[in-house]
């Protein structure tokens, strides 16, 4: 039996200020919709991810801002943080390592995620 990872709360504080943030930054925006008064369920995917993130202000008890190490694995980089940049966030230098380069990042609230792009042994290398 498949177990896949398919959704993941991130607990923001400002559900159009987090939504305007993830789709500057390339995300898809799926759904947007107004439960109830107490509920909007906002769903955004990473380009090319078959795991989305579900912007959350009441579906947990995670206070905004206390997801750390999202991860998304990306072909370049140096280009996906030429990419922040020009989206107007503030990503780190590159990091590298002998797993892999990364560039982080942090949206509005803190929630702080990683882009890695896999070193060319890697089986999952793709160029």
């Amino acid at each position: 039996m498949d177990w896949k990872l398919e959704l993941i709360a991130v607990p923001v504080s400002d559900l159009d200020r987090a939504k305007d943030f993830y789709v500057k930054i390339g995300f898809n925006a799926d759904h947007d919709h107004t439960v109830s008064e107490e509920v909007r369920f906002i769903q955004l995917t990473p380009p090319g991810s078959a795991c989305s993130i579900v912007l959350d202000t009441n579906f947990t008890e995670m206070p905004p801002g206390s997801v750390k190490g999202l991860q998304c694995v990306v072909k370049d980089a140096a280009a996906a943080r030429e990419s922040l940049l020009a989206a107007g966030v503030e990503p780190s230098e590159l990091d590298e390592q002998a797993w892999g380069t990364f560039v982080y990042f942090s949206d509005p609230d803190g929630n702080g995620w990683a882009l890695q792009q896999l070193p060319e042994w890697s089986p999952s290398y793709q160029e």
